[in-house]
């Protein structure tokens, strides 16, 4: 959908023809059923003149051979594979052309653990974002009625930190979004998306609102590959207990783990939560691979005096319906994924591609190549650079300095130029601003 939407030619195979013929009538795609590993399937789909197979069954095998015969078939230059289990994704020497010639592992599970991860390191945060191998951060917060960012200035905010600069790239109001200028006034309910070096992050984020306290308890709702791993990376920082209802889970969960807990039930269950505190609970992720028992075991759990709760939802339908009422981050596999997925696809030099608000918008970090004489932008003052509307530069990362976006800063060669976009039909035009070509004038 988002890549047909951006006027690819994509070409999708499954097993479900009734699903292909849904699809066909509301994408403008082509659809081949069948078999995705299949050479003469591949062929149908016209293997033979693709630039990119992307295959992101539910089965890592299936997967892993559907690249193997794109490579060795077809010759098709780029191959992207969902890959799920840890007991293939910890041999790397197993993704080479010698064994399967894939050149793109996506793991949702990674993704969706690295998220969450983010999300508890930084109490109020309703979204944390990467760039520049963490050197930058992008992080939302909500501004809450009585907070100190509501009713200012952007330009008052800015003048609060005079040792910290940062820049408010992106606001979403009533869902939204606008382009701040420096008159912006900051309205309750706001999501405030603000950019700084790492090092700066948690004291903007106190500048901004008033700051929670770090989390100390963590309750994890289902042991699956996310729960498991999330409570494996977060346990030696955080007490943490999880919930599993599958008793030989449950039993590798307490092998696996050092110092968190794995307790056997149901998290929708009323008297475990009570018995182990879940009133105590800082953090109660429901991690589950079911979106009822999700949902339901967050709002039991924030009843009964969970203070913040974190729930993975899978149908993107049911994302907007929950979240903000009693679930305060609703977590969606899909728009984790597909900015890892879209970071490959896309042209250009871009090194990372993240969704905002579930889609509404997006952040990209872009290499500027080439110099003055065939760029566009390296040489150039960003006051200078004529950038598509609804589309601004938030920072530079230039080595190990983080340079927050002003109109006198300069763009240099390998400089990774972080920009939003409100107008995702813009991305093209970002793409052609940074190409390297000659005669450009």
């Amino acid at each position: 959908e988002h890549l047909a939407s951006e006027r690819n030619d994509i070409t999708l195979i499954d097993k479900d023809s009734n699903r292909l013929r849904e699809l066909q009538d509301r994408l403008d795609i082509g659809t081949v059923a069948g078999h995705g590993s299949h050479p003469g399937v591949l062929a149908r789909a016209g293997a033979e003149d693709a630039e990119m197979l992307i295959a992101v069954t539910d089965s890592d095998e299936i997967n892993m051979v559907a690249c193997q015969v794109a490579h060795s078939m077809f010759r098709t230059p780029t191959r992207i594979a969902r890959i799920r289990s840890h007991a293939y994704t910890q041999h790397a020497s197993l993704f080479s052309k010698e064994a399967f010639p894939i050149d793109v592992i996506i793991s949702p599970e990674n993704l969706v653990t690295n998220a969450i991860e983010r999300l508890i390191e930084y109490p109020g945060a309703v979204q944390v974002l990467d760039f520049a191998d963490g050197k930058a951060q992008l992080v939302g917060m909500k501004a809450y009625h009585g907070g100190p960012m509501v009713g200012q200035q952007l330009t008052e905010i800015r003048k609060r930190m005079p040792n910290a600069d940062t820049r408010v790239a992106a606001i979403f109001r009533r869902n939204r979004p606008i382009l701040p200028e420096g008159n912006t006034v900051i309205e309750a309910d706001d999501d405030v998306f603000f950019i700084a070096a790492r090092e700066h992050i948690r004291q903007v984020m106190s500048e901004l609102r008033r700051i929670d306290k770090p989390y100390k308890r963590v309750m994890i709702a289902g042991g699956g590959n996310i729960g498991m791993r999330l409570a494996e990376t977060i346990e030696s920082r955080y007490a943490v207990k999880v919930i599993e209802m599958h008793p030989e889970r449950c039993k590798l969960l307490s092998e696996r783990l050092q110092h968190g807990i794995a307790l056997r039930g149901s998290a929708s269950d009323r008297e475990l939560l009570i018995a182990e505190n879940v009133e105590d609970t800082d953090v109660f992720c429901a991690l589950t691979n079911d979106d009822e028992i999700n949902i339901m075991s967050s709002l039991l759990a924030k009843r009964l005096g969970a203070s913040k709760v974190i729930t993975l939802i899978g149908n993107p339908a049911y994302v907007d319906l929950v979240q903000g009422v009693d679930i305060d981050i609703a977590i969606s596999p899909q728009q984790v994924t597909i900015g890892s997925l879209l970071t490959h696809v896309r042209r250009g030099h871009m090194t990372n591609v993240y969704r905002l608000r579930r889609g509404a918008a997006e952040a990209l970090e872009i290499v500027a190549h080439g110099d003055s004489s065939n760029s566009k932008v390296v040489g150039k003052a960003l006051g200078d650079i004529r950038l598509p509307e609804g589309v601004t530069i938030g920072a530079i990362v230039r080595g190990t300095d983080v340079l927050i976006a002003h109109r006198h800063v300069k763009v240099q060669t390998d400089d990774h130029v972080i920009m939003f976009l409100v107008d995702k039909s813009r991305t093209r035009e970002v793409e052609k601003l940074f190409q390297v070509g000659f005669g450009f004038f």
